[in-house]
């Protein structure tokens, strides 16, 4: 039952007022029943026009009904923003279903669990869900991963341990990527590149990638131990990468498209390999922009470029969760965050990503 109207996100001031009452304030604990949540949740209320601003998100409260049986109560500790959530906001049909107006978007998020009455889950435990973006919420047990707190930071599970590490990950087996092989990855010090680069360096790869800035620039060689890397924005793309590969790339792995793209086609060997996970260039164009003009390299030197959705290979999470996660509490893959503070900071964090203010994962930890 929404009791308190959306409030433009532009006009919201912090409210860190306690949003939730107990039934049995006198209880322990363990036996305390949660009832009468409050909770705050962004919500779109327009389709925006190129860049997203703040006018295109309102924040609302809204007060949760009692829980069922066979439901689980969580409150969410970290949540995710991500580049792919802008494709969700326009209208029109794609491989996800657009954001409703007027309703709470959508996103991972790591939370724990405060009530049960599903026998899968216990308070405390720690899940993933798809339900970010909100301070609580309720659902089925089968909407949620349960997840290690011994692992910290449990934000880890919305980046190298989560569905952008997964991509990384699912991308690498996309075109079997192999000792020996040069790769280049753009968008490289993003949350899914950096850790991309990284497991490629544990697989015995060449690794270049191209990123926004020095400071990433650094981060990537010094921290996740790139071979080396560029500032796309110092001069001409191919340029660079011809500098840094001159004798050219296996394997380009594309999360930005548009003319590092084309500068990736003239780079690439014979049988070379595009690994198409994003292309955040062209996100907030209102009108798509004209294709790479080389397009014939993919005839003349024989390429294979193949798209990823993680979706399609949840069959093999705990494969990627046995193989990554022993790389990361081994010290051998590094988690890199820019986190944000507050429910009511997590649209400056979303646009912050086209403006090229993370390194690494973009995290909003919630109150």
């Amino acid at each position: 039952m929404q009791f308190w109207a959306s409030m433009p996100l532009a006009n919201i001031k912090n409210n860190r007022s306690n949003l939730s009452r107990s039934s049995s304030e006198n209880l322990p604990n363990k036996e305390k029943i949660m009832t009468d949540i409050v909770r705050r949740e962004i919500r779109l209320v327009s389709r925006p026009k190129g860049i997203p601003t703040a006018d295109n998100f309102a924040i609302a409260q809204t007060e949760l009904k009692p829980l069922q049986d066979g439901q689980v109560l969580v409150r969410n500790l970290y949540m995710s923003v991500d580049p792919y959530m802008r494709g969700r906001m326009n209208e029109g049909k794609s491989y996800v279903p657009s954001f409703a107006l007027g309703k709470a978007l959508e996103g991972g998020a790591v939370g724990e669990v405060i009530e049960s009455r599903a026998q899968e889950f216990k308070p405390g435990d720690v899940v993933t869900s798809n339900y970010g973006w909100r301070e609580y919420f309720i659902a089925a047990p089968k909407d949620l991963h349960q997840v290690s707190r011994d692992i910290q930071p449990l934000s880890v599970y919305l980046g190298a341990l989560g569905m952008t590490g997964m991509t990384a990950w699912v991308g690498l087996n996309l075109v079997e990527v192999k000792a020996g092989d040069v790769i280049f990855i753009s968008g490289a010090a993003g949350a899914v590149g950096n850790v991309a680069g990284q497991l490629a360096k544990l697989r015995g790869c060449h690794v270049i990638g191209s990123a926004g800035s020095m400071e990433k620039i650094k981060f990537l060689q010094e921290e996740c131990g790139f071979d080396s890397a560029f500032d796309y924005k110092a001069g001409p793309i191919l340029e660079q990468l011809n500098q840094a590969a001159p004798d050219g790339i296996d394997v380009y792995f594309d999360n930005v498209g548009g003319e590092t793209l084309q500068a990736a086609l003239s780079a690439l060997r014979v049988h070379g390999r595009i690994i198409a996970c994003g292309s955040i260039s062209g996100y907030n164009d209102e009108k798509p922009q004209p294709g790479p003009s080389n397009l014939f390299n993919m005839i003349g030197k024989r390429l294979t470029m193949k798209g990823l959705i993680v979706r399609d290979w949840l069959d093999r999470q705990s494969e990627f969760e046995q193989e990554v996660g022993g790389y990361f509490q081994a010290g051998k893959l590094k988690n890199k965050e820019t986190e944000v503070a507050g429910i009511d900071r997590s649209v400056d964090a979303f646009i912050g990503l086209f403006e090229g203010k993370n390194v690494g994962k973009m995290v909003v930890k919630l109150d």
